[in-house]
């Protein structure tokens, strides 16, 4: 005869089902909130103070930052101002900056925070949905200790993973309720925030599949996820839509090319999120292997995320920030199972490493930003407000620190070396770039010059020793004229002719 399970796991040895419609009124659920919203609120401008510490944190925020001034001056997305990235979050720096001003990241890094809580608030529903009210608030709170367990520079700016994920969230909360078009259209908001986010199409997928929806709900489901979409690749350019978020990527990809460097990269970031994620990690791996919860979806939303994290073979940290909404979910439906003494131990680990991250954050110094606010003085002193510049390295920021226009539409020299990231293998040259952005480069400069060029290269593959057309364009028309700590700044030389 068959032991009897143990009391404690009684209630969770069969899987989740939703609890069922009735005609009785709702129970009220605004004291719930009362409660709840203020401590997620608190939490959310706690963990991101050290966004607001320096004017910026990384090359992705002075990236969109100085796509939100070129749309602004009139430039068309995916055909003046380019990116690899879908259009809706150059849209929100555009529009933030035409309420706010361009000369501050402050309303983007407010919206950070909001978007934050959007998905701490998304979560705590899911959760207290499956679980009841203690998940909920466990869910929310875990979601934001571990929302900051990585490097400040990915952690803290308001960039696309941010606001990527609370449509992630949305996505997951939308088809746990079984509104498939809604739940469509946040994974496609998902993805025009950046491509990764479509991985979240895997669980939503699961889920409908696990509802026995038919053909309507399918319908329903790929209504919602086609139509955003379309819309955004119509109201901008098509073909260039598809090609920069799609086609246009296949080299920047690849896997060759300082395989060591990256997978070293990869397991740090990895290590460094388990550590913020130590008080949840035990209790998942402990419980969840044993008791059936109804997490199945959690699983697989976080292999698809996983998925993303690995795809383009980079793992950036920022990428990892992908992973955090299933583990905080995962984390709750463990800690719910068990004595309300190891939700409380999970929580306080949480919470003593989300603080360590936090001082990272307020005391690391930025020896990249200096080095750019520098080059942007220099730049500034040399230039009128109105002449367009050159600066050949991977800190867009320059532009938007140094107020000048840029000559090129093409604001890193990894759109046209397919340097990015510490990659200096074989793959790093003209030939790796942007497929036809080296003539359209060529044009840009000989149709207006720009009155400096500045090689920030510093050493890297991108070098101009390494890059013959950008050689020639320095030998025929421009003089060093400057270095700051590394960088060469070079003035354009005018010949008596071209000046009489």
């Amino acid at each position: 005869m068959l032991a009897e399970p143990p009391a404690s796991l009684r209630s969770v040895c069969t899987p989740w089902v939703p609890r069922p419609r009735t005609e009785h009124a709702p129970a009220p659920r605004r004291p719930y909130f009362r409660r709840l919203l203020p401590l997620l609120a608190a939490l959310a401008c706690l963990t991101r103070v050290p966004s607001f510490r320096w004017p910026l944190w990384s090359p992705d925020e002075g990236y969109l930052a100085v796509q939100a001034r070129m749309l602004a001056d009139g430039g068309a997305l995916y055909e003046t101002v380019v990116d690899r990235k879908p259009p809706l979050v150059p849209w929100l720096y555009e529009g933030a900056f035409a309420l706010c001003g361009d000369a501050s990241l402050l309303p983007l890094k407010v919206l950070a925070v909001a978007a934050q809580l959007t998905t701490a608030v998304l979560l705590a529903l899911v959760a207290r949905r499956r679980w009841g009210d203690g998940a909920g608030r466990t869910a929310g709170v875990l979601y934001l200790l571990i929302s900051v367990g990585l490097n400040p520079e990915d952690a803290q700016a308001a960039a696309f993973e941010v606001f990527m994920l609370p449509c992630t969230a949305a996505a997951l909360w939308c088809a746990d309720r079984r509104r498939w078009a809604l739940a469509g259209a946040a994974v496609a908001c998902a993805f025009l925030a950046k491509q990764t986010g479509g991985a979240t199409l895997v669980p939503v997928a699961w889920l409908l599949w696990r509802a026995g929806a038919g053909r309507r709900d399918v319908l329903r489901l790929g209504v919602g996820l086609c139509g955003p979409v379309l819309a955004a690749a119509a109201v901008t350019d098509p073909a260039g839509f598809l090609f920069w978020t799609v086609t246009g990527s296949g080299a920047y990809a690849s896997f060759t090319g300082s395989e060591l460097h990256v997978l070293t990269r990869g397991l740090t970031n990895a290590a460094i999120l388990a550590a913020a994620c130590a008080g949840i990690i035990p209790p998942v791996v402990r419980v969840l292997r044993i008791a059936r919860t109804g997490s199945a979806e959690l699983w697989i939303w976080l292999a698809s995320s996983a998925g993303a994290v690995l795809a383009g073979f980079h793992f950036f940290g920022h990428y990892y920030l992908q992973l955090t909404p299933s583990l905080a979910l995962l984390g709750a439906a463990a800690l719910q199972i068990l004595p309300r003494e190891r939700t409380l131990a999970a929580v306080s680990v949480t919470a003593g490493a989300c603080a360590l991250f936090l001082a990272w954050g307020m005391l690391a110094p930025r020896p990249e930003l200096a080095h750019a606010e520098r080059i942007a003085d220099e730049v500034r002193a040399r230039t009128a407000p109105r002449d367009r510049v050159l600066l050949w390295g991977i800190h867009p920021e320059t532009y938007w620190l140094a107020d000048r226009d840029p000559a090129s539409r093409y604001l890193t020299a990894g759109l046209l070396t397919n340097y990015s990231g510490g990659r200096n293998g074989p793959q790093v040259g003209e030939k790796y770039a942007v497929q036809g952005a080296w003539p359209v480069f060529r044009a840009e400069l000989a149709a207006a010059p720009p009155a400096l060029i500045v090689d920030d290269s510093r050493g890297k593959p991108f070098a101009p020793e390494r890059v013959p057309s950008l050689r020639r364009v320095l030998a025929a028309g421009y003089a060093p004229v400057a270095t700051v700590e590394g960088a060469v700044i070079y003035s354009r030389v005018y010949s008596r002719s071209a000046s009489g």
